[in-house]
């Protein structure tokens, strides 16, 4: 339990946001995060950001699209979410791509890196 005593686990008080989730229930959701004080106050000195989410379905089930908005209010974040959410979605799938090559060219044998299990090597962002 080594590794627990030395993460650091505190929130940085000059980062934080507000956040706000809105959805039309069909295609997706825009989290609207919105820069605080400590005392929850709006900061000014920061922009608000908005994160567009949606899922697509594969072969292995829904997969969750994660993507931000460039919008300086909320309406222009609705209005740019299909096409934030297209480019989302095919950068996610530019990325999958990438990892199925580089795993077919990858031969994992025991005593490789890649092989152990990595549990105590866990890290907090």
């Amino acid at each position: 339990m080594a590794d627990l005593d030395q993460m650091n686990a505190a929130l940085d008080l000059t980062t934080l946001v507000r956040e706000e989730i809105i959805t039309d229930r069909k295609v997706g959701s825009i989290r609207v995060l919105t820069p605080i004080t400590a005392d929850g106050a709006r900061d000014e000195s920061r922009a608000v950001v908005y994160l567009g989410e949606t899922q697509i379905m594969t072969q292995m089930g829904p997969l969750p699209i994660n993507f931000e908005i460039k919008a300086a209010t909320l309406k222009e974040a609705v209005e740019a979410y299909g096409e934030a959410a297209k480019a989302g979605v095919a950068e996610t799938i530019a990325k999958l791509e990438e990892m199925r090559r580089e795993a077919a060219s990858k031969i994992v044998t025991p005593g490789d890196a890649g092989f152990a299990a990595t549990a105590n090597k866990i890290q907090m962002p």
